[in-house]
This record gives structure tokens, C-alpha cells and sequence, in this order.
């Protein structure tokens, strides 16, 4: 049986650690420190088919997840066709804590990476052109979501409005002919 240490890890860390270990093997046993943590685990082994024992030990909860359903031919990831990502801000959610909305924007991007069904295509428009830049507190998400095969798109003329042109580090630089035909084309747009 595989252990994850999902201890002092911020949501979804927790969540991704189990469902990439569920990847392995049919039986783990996830620790966690905090009830967020602890019902999220729980809720991932029951969609995953899982049978889920927790007990509680010195203020630490083990969550040990038992495959009980056969494991799904549509389980691999992959890109799907036709769903679009528009982000049009570098926060994701509206308030005036910019810095969770910082921390949203790059858990959401991060998890994306994790998740079987992904967006074939990501626009950035308007302050979401930030996004792709070298000093982007999600370069390291955007990159892999790349390298997973998502095209990235970057409005031009926010980048240029910007002043943010010459600092592109992913992606590509588009323009709104582009944006709105891809935009027109897609059977699902998720918009941020």
C-alpha cells in the first residue's frame, strides 16, 4: 500500500497527491492535518470507486482509499477537443484581496494540469495577458499545460498596451481575428 504525506500542503495539493498515487495502485492511505483536506480525499476516493476508512490519530487524519470498482478505459488524460479557457484577468474571482485571488488563479492553473479532461485552448486578454509573462506567478503552470499540449494564446494588443511584449515566455503572441475565430469555433467556452 502507498503512503502520501499530504500533511502542511495546500488545496488541491492533497487532492492531486491521492489522485496521481490512485494512478499506481488500487490502495493508498493519504494523511492530512486539516478537515478541508480530510473531506476532499474522501470525496475523491468515492468518485474514484473507492472504499474510504479514516481514523484519526494525534491530530492527523489517515484516509485510506480501497479500490472497489474496476478502474475506467476513459481514465488517461487528454486534451478535448473544442473546450476554450478564456481568462481575461491575472486573478481569478472578484474581491479586493488581490493576493488570493493570486493564490485561486494559480491553484486553478496548476490543478488544470491534473485533471482528465482539459481545455485544447487558452486565451489570455486584457491584465490575463500577465499571465504569460516572465515574472507570471503561474510561468511554471503555463509551461506544463504547453507541454501537455494546450495552445496558449496571448492577446497582442494587451500585450503591447501593456508594455509586456518583449517579456512573453509562453505561448504565443495572436491577435483578435485569431481569438475570435477561435472563440466562434468552440463547441465550450469556460470564461474566468
Amino acid at each position: 500500500m502507498k503512503v502520501v504525506d499530504a500533511r502542511n500542503l495546500d488545496c488541491p495539493q492533497p487532492v492531486i497527491l491521492a489522485k496521481q498515487a490512485l494512478a499506481e495502485t488500487d490502495e493508498i492511505t493519504v494523511i492530512v492535518d486539516n478537515e478541508v483536506a480530510r473531506e476532499n480525499v474522501s470525496r475523491l476516493g468515492e468518485s474514484e470507486g473507492c472504499a474510504v476508512s479514516i481514523e484519526a490519530r494525534d491530530g492527523e487524519v489517515y484516509l485510506t482509499l480501497k479500490r472497489t470498482a474496476p478502474r475506467s478505459a476513459t481514465e488517461e488524460r487528454r486534451v478535448t477537443d473544442g473546450i476554450v479557457l478564456f481568462i481575461a484577468s491575472d486573478i481569478l474571482g472578484r474581491g479586493e484581496n488581490l493576493a488570493l485571488g493570486s493564490l485561486l488563479m494559480q491553484s486553478f492553473l496548476h490543478t488544470l494540469g491534473s485533471l482528465q479532461t482539459r481545455p485544447e485552448t487558452i486565451i489570455f486578454i486584457n491584465n490575463g495577458v500577465k499571465l504569460v509573462t516572465r515574472d507570471s506567478p503561474v510561468l511554471g503552470e503555463l509551461q506544463q499545460l504547453a507541454g501537455q499540449g494546450m495552445e496558449i494564446i496571448a492577446c497582442g494588443t494587451c500585450l503591447s498596451r501593456l508594455e509586456l511584449t518583449d517579456k512573453v515566455a509562453v505561448g504565443q503572441v495572436s491577435n483578435m481575428y485569431v481569438i475570435a475565430e477561435t472563440l466562434l469555433k468552440a463547441e465550450k467556452i469556460v470564461s474566468l
